[in-house]
């Protein structure tokens, strides 16, 4: 645990000094400390080019970092003919392209490296049916050569600190957002965040230390159980974000608009818990293991048996193995309109006694993915499948979208399993 002096702990981070963590090149990973008034900036460009789209719908092609933000924003200020995409199910891909006038579509592809399997994936669906396009993207990446339309990322931010970005900006105006007023937002609480005595980002990070289990609520958990998870969980540590049970999500939304501060309240936040649990807030060593079992599978050196995932042990044995401090995480490659089916088997987990946690895949995989592997051994996972239904071919590939997401389903099992966790899979 860090021993630094509140006071101090805040004035290096301001300092960019990476010992305050690990010393290793998390001072290479701060640039969302000055974003918002970087992102002031460049607002006017960014609204000059949304005034001059004309278009019916706008979807989001992204995962994790590039898409979470997005995806509170539309729920919270209720943008009807936003999209965001960030499942690989045929059944929630087909729903979506019949929903929209793909001619009248503006597509933004949004990845900080542009090789996100499942962005790439999307890209290679919609790009021949017609639409518009722009990217978001960060410098070096080969998205750039997509559109004629391309903003270029800060590179000193990771994904899940991306949220004040121009990824999270620019998707923003294209709801109808006042953007300047939400950075402005932003920029009260970045000033806040430099005090000794009432920093509401100190006040929380400490908290936050302090919490096994971080109880999440309504749409903002969903940005905040990335940040948390992915920030935290690693070398056999971790703040636990989970749906039922734990400490209370300490949010303040009395307004959407008051997200600006909230998003740079709880990344200053996660910064200062990390520093106090000695981790890297910044990496995700873990990640790879579920993407690399996944390629293995999409290029046959595993099998995927004709797209199926059959049961693998039971719910029963699973839950009877819970103890005090476990977790319980139900983890659901699923069509997303089905989650509210998900329930029973969520007050099943939670009668144990245990904190659970949910998560639909692949979207955890670039969430709560890394905690799983590289945080605590205390979790129950139950993985669900449901009907893939028919294959839904991607151009240029030799699988299609029914395949994805069954390796997927099956590539994280595999990773989890082979960690020695203690794993279930069984059918919606």
């Amino acid at each position: 645990m860090s021993t630094l002096a509140p006071a101090e702990l805040v004035e290096r981070i301001w300092e960019r000094d990476p010992s305050v963590w690990t010393g290793a090149d998390e001072a290479q990973w701060l640039g969302w400390l000055d974003e918002p008034a970087r992102m002031r900036e460049r607002v006017h460009e960014l609204m000059e080019y949304a005034a001059g789209v004309e278009v019916e719908d706008v979807v989001l092609l992204g995962m994790g970092g590039s898409s979470l933000a997005s995806e509170v924003m539309r729920r919270l200020f209720q943008a009807q003919h936003f999209h965001v995409l960030d499942t690989t199910h045929p059944s929630a891909i087909r729903r979506l392209e019949d929903s929209l006038n793909v001619d009248r579509t503006l597509f933004i592809a949004a990845s900080k490296s542009g090789t996100t399997l499942e962005t790439r994936s999307h890209v290679d669906y919609f790009r021949d049916k017609g639409g518009r396009w722009a990217v978001i993207t960060d410098p070096g990446s080969p998205l750039a050569a997509l559109a004629d339309d391309v903003f270029y990322g800060e590179p000193t931010i990771g994904g899940r600190y991306s949220a004040l970005s121009v990824f999270g900006i620019l998707p923003a105006i294209f709801m109808g957002v006042d953007v300047e007023r939400l950075l402005d937002r932003a920029e009260e609480m970045r000033e806040a965040c430099r005090l000794e005595e009432g920093n509401p980002g100190l006040e929380l990070g400490l908290e936050l230390a302090r919490t096994p289990f971080l109880h999440l609520s309504g749409d903002f958990g969903l940005w905040v159980e990335q940040l948390v998870a992915e920030s935290t969980g690693k070398q056999g540590k971790g703040i636990i974000p989970v749906w039922v049970g734990g400490e209370e999500l300490d949010v303040r939304l009395p307004d959407p608009y008051e997200l600006g501060q909230e998003f740079l309240r709880w990344e200053f936040a996660t910064a200062v818990a990390g520093s106090i649990l000695r981790i890297n807030p910044f990496d995700q060593p873990n990640v790879q293991e579920a993407k690399d079992r996944t390629n293995a599978l999409l290029q046959g050196r595993g099998s995927v048996t004709d797209t199926k995932l059959g049961p693998e042990g039971t719910v029963d044995e699973l839950l009877a193995q819970a103890q005090d401090g476990d977790y319980i995480a139900v983890l659901a490659f699923i069509d997303p309109a089905r989650e509210d089916e998900l329930r029973p088997l969520l007050d099943r987990a939670a009668s144990t006694g245990c904190p659970v946690m949910k998560g639909l895949g692949p979207r955890y995989l670039h969430s709560t993915g890394q905690l799983h592997k590289g945080g605590p051994d205390n979790g129950l996972f139950v993985q669900v499948v449901d009907d893939l239904g028919q294959e839904l071919r991607i151009p240029g590939r030799k699988y299609g979208f029914k395949t994805l997401i069954a390796a997927q389903a099956a590539g994280d099992f595999e990773a989890l399993k082979e960690r020695g966790r203690r794993i279930v899979r069984t059918t919606l």
